[in-house]
């Protein structure tokens, strides 16, 4: 028997478009995500080769459920309370297919760039917000 020992890493740099200052970097919440609220291909992209595990895009806008505490996306129109902007989730997410919930962190507090939020996101349309976010 041969007994070789392997080493692996893997490495990826932060994609944020969306992210217009370093302000409030330093003061994320963690959360946890209710994943059955996300929609493969708007909020996160499925396994692929080489990649067992669906990815969360960082930048999805967040409400909170009143119910559960957990997170789930903004949806000015719910009435589970994800209709509170709360933030945008600070780093994509990797979580197991058919998994209900999922670490992450929440940007609260900082400057976002609107336009580069993935899916979009129209200031004007947030009349609720427990977050202290300046849109730019």
């Amino acid at each position: 028997m041969d007994l070789q020992l392997t080493t692996y890493s893997e490495s990826a740099t932060a994609d944020r478009p969306w992210l217009a200052s370093r302000h409030g970097l330093d003061t994320p919440l963690t959360i946890t995500l209710d994943t059955t609220l996300f929609t493969e291909g708007t909020h996160y992209t499925p396994p692929a080769p080489g990649q067992p595990r669906n990815v969360m895009r960082s930048g999805v806008p967040l409400g909170r459920l009143t119910a559960t505490g957990l997170y789930g996306p903004w949806d000015a129109a719910a009435t589970d309370g994800r209709a509170a902007f709360t933030g945008v989730l600070l780093a994509d997410v990797a979580f197991a297919p058919g998994s209900g919930h999922a670490g992450a962190a929440l940007l609260w507090h900082g400057v976002i760039a609107a336009a580069h939020v993935p899916g979009g996101l129209d200031p004007a349309t947030i009349t609720a917000s427990a977050a202290q976010i300046h849109f730019v």
